[in-house]
């Protein structure tokens, strides 16, 4: 397993050991203690999975006063993920980054709590496993709308068609006025 700081340190990019032979392929997607030398703490409480088409955005989501970290990994399709720093007293408050998530890379991304979370898919479908730190509280969810241009998310173009996008997340707060953590 390779671990690499992202240019949000915080975010890290896993990329587990992949064996295959003309089987296919075995490749582990957690073990607690190696995630936690890597930086990856835990414990994950819940287990989510999404299933989305092509063109479809969703996020970006966090939680407050009880935040979620989250280890995103696609089990089919790809998924242009991102995370974007909303702790007031980080240096990188505002900033955003964003990973190219697939079945065929199996790369993984480690997004702590503190940090609204979206992706985009890029590929016909996509299902998007994650692993989080605490349990969703719908009393808790907010969102920070996709496209604020504060923050200025450079979504990947999907067929050159505006996303997809639910109308609880199109209703998402602007960065200004969003209740980010304190």
């Amino acid at each position: 397993m390779q671990v690499t700081p992202t240019a949000i340190a915080d975010v890290l990019l896993v990329q587990p050991a992949v064996h295959r032979d003309t089987r296919g392929h075995f490749l582990e997607t957690f073990h607690a203690e190696r995630y936690a030398q890597a930086g990856i703490p835990g414990p994950f409480v819940q287990d989510n999975l999404s299933f989305s088409r092509r063109g479809v955005l969703r996020g970006l989501h966090y939680q407050w006063p009880r935040p979620q970290g989250k280890l995103v990994h696609v089990l089919q399709g790809e998924v242009f993920d991102v995370a974007v720093d909303i702790r007031r007293d980080s240096p990188t408050f505002g900033r955003w980054v964003g990973a190219t998530l697939s079945a065929e890379n199996h790369h993984q991304l480690w997004i702590p709590p503190g940090f609204a979370h979206g992706f985009c898919v890029t590929s016909d479908t996509a299902q998007v496993a994650y692993k989080c730190t605490d349990y969703y509280l719908p009393e808790n969810e907010h969102c920070l709308r996709w496209d604020d241009p504060t923050v200025n998310i450079v979504w990947p173009a999907v067929d050159n068609t505006p996303p997809l996008v639910s109308t609880k997340d199109q209703a998402g707060a602007a960065w200004q006025y969003a209740d980010v953590y304190p």
